[in-house]
């Protein structure tokens, strides 16, 4: 089973998996409501906005492991971030995404490594993936915003790789 294939639950208890997003570029990030760097809601959802007609979607993982900072319901989630954010992509159930209880999905991405070799546990919240269509997984650790040169810069590459893609499958077709 690949990274696209594993089972996930949206924020209103629906299942679905990174696969059902076709194939779009993807950033999964694990999400807070009162983080110091919860402003980053904001940039994601530019980036939502900016990339989403070419095939990317930002996916927000509600987490409350680091320091309690998203205790709210799902209903208290979905209704902050879209009155304080105007948050439009998707959100997922709360996870969580270090120790023996981690997430599958968040399993996984822990497996690559961030731009300086570094593998292993989320180091808090805002901790971004972008998977591209192909499953290859890009790490960007919270401190890095989402409008960062290197995020912009890897969306970019997996969106012309989606691109490349769809324009060998007409031509083969």
């Amino acid at each position: 089973m690949g990274i696209r294939d594993i089972e996930l639950t949206t924020i209103d208890g629906e299942p679905t998996t990174l696969a059902e997003f076709g194939d779009r570029a993807v950033l999964v990030v694990n999400v807070a409501s009162r983080c110091g760097l919860t402003p980053q809601y904001e940039k994601l959802e530019d980036l939502q906005r900016r990339y989403e007609s070419r095939g990317f979607t930002v996916l927000g993982f509600p987490c409350n492991q680091f320091a309690g900072q998203e205790p709210g319901s799902a209903d208290d989630i979905k209704e902050f971030c879209s009155t304080t954010f105007g948050v439009t992509f998707p959100l997922m159930d709360k996870v969580k995404v270090n120790g023996a209880h981690a997430h599958p999905l968040f399993q996984a991405l822990k497996e690559t490594p961030d731009a300086h070799g570094k593998a292993g546990r989320v180091k808090w919240n805002f901790e971004k993936f972008l998977v591209a269509a192909d499953g290859q997984v890009t790490r960007f650790r919270p401190t890095t915003q989402p409008d960062d040169p290197a995020v912009i810069e890897a969306i970019d590459a997996a969106l012309a790789q989606r691109a490349e893609s769809s324009e060998s499958a007409e031509r083969s077709a």
